[in-house]
């Protein structure tokens, strides 16, 4: 549905962007993460046709956004960070508008608006200013105007932001019915809602993209942890001296037990955990706990946008 190509943009000597390549899948949710500045609303600019890069192509559905600008909108629906409403137009009337300007067909107009309507959660509020709406509701226009025309292609850029936990669980939910019949991409720096809501996440830093991932790949590391019910003098040596062992470091477990990070060779994740249990078992250590440990995205994200030292301290 999405290949981007080389893609770079600068604002006079301020690098947006920088040789980003990725492409995404028809029916795949994927979150553009990245830190306030990183490059997210420009990609998201460019793909849309509202704004030219300097360098590189992106195609959406094969067709080349600058060449084919109006052909790509057509089959795109975008909802911004701030929605584009007319206050004083009434729900109803302000979907009416975008229907017209769609050009879609007189005929088949109050069908999709009613499906629209239907899908946002919109119908008691048809008939109300659009500029005496609770935030969430607004918020439901927006996104009710980027599905009228039925597109392939959902962009939101930060869909949720300054909605409170409620509404927030209500546009997740709308997203992934809507996800059952387009491809969605959503621009967001909130952490959580890449965890709830996407297959796969693309990271950007600096205008680079640093990462681009499903979800289980970016958690999955190759290290261990070991947790003892009391202290064993020679378990770090012993454990270093494994062949599948990098390094090992000591640690505190939250609960205050005596922990060991064991961090494996490449390729080695599946075997460590069964080799440590094996060598635990033969020198009759007090095992507590023995698992493999998995990264969070907020971890992932502090290591690319910090570095690993700093990231290490902000955990």
């Amino acid at each position: 549905m999405i290949d981007v190509t080389g893609l770079t943009k600068f604002y006079g000597p301020i690098r947006a962007l920088e040789d980003v390549s990725f492409s995404i899948k028809s029916g795949e949710i994927v979150g553009l993460l990245g830190p306030n500045g990183a490059g997210k609303t420009t990609f998201l600019k460019i793909l849309t046709g509202y704004l030219q890069p300097d360098e590189g192509t992106v195609l959406v559905d094969g067709l080349d956004v600058q060449e084919h600008t109006r052909e790509v909108q057509s089959r795109v629906g975008y909802l911004p960070e701030t929605a584009p409403l007319y206050p004083e137009l009434s729900t109803q009337g302000y979907l009416q508008m975008i229907a017209a300007l769609r050009l879609i067909p007189e005929e088949d107009r109050q069908r999709l608006i009613s499906e629209a309507v239907y899908a946002t959660g919109l119908e008691e509020h048809l008939t109300r200013p659009i500029g005496q709406l609770s935030k969430g509701f607004r918020q439901r226009v927006g996104l009710a105007q980027a599905i009228l025309h039925k597109p392939k292609l959902l962009i939101f850029d930060e869909p949720t932001v300054g909605l409170d936990p409620t509404q927030i669980v209500e546009i997740r939910n709308l997203i992934r019915r809507l996800s059952k019949h387009s491809t969605v991409l959503f621009s967001t720096h909130i952490l959580s809602e890449v965890e709830a809501l996407c297959d796969r996440a693309i990271i950007l830093i600096n205008g680079r993209v640093e990462a681009d991932a499903r979800m289980a790949e970016l958690a999955a590391t190759s290290d261990a942890i070991l947790v003892l019910q009391r202290p064993v003098s020679d378990a770090r040596a012993t454990l270093s001296k494994m062949a599948l062992a990098q390094t090992v470091t000591s640690f505190q477990s939250s609960d205050g037990y005596p922990a060991l990070r064991v961090h494996g060779k490449p390729n080695a994740a599946s075997a460590l955990t069964p080799a440590i249990y094996d060598l635990a078992r033969q020198n009759g250590w007090p095992v507590r706990e023995l698992r493999r440990d998995v990264r969070t995205l907020e971890s992932v994200f502090n290591a690319l946008a910090l570095g690993p030292e700093a990231a290490e301290v902000a955990a």
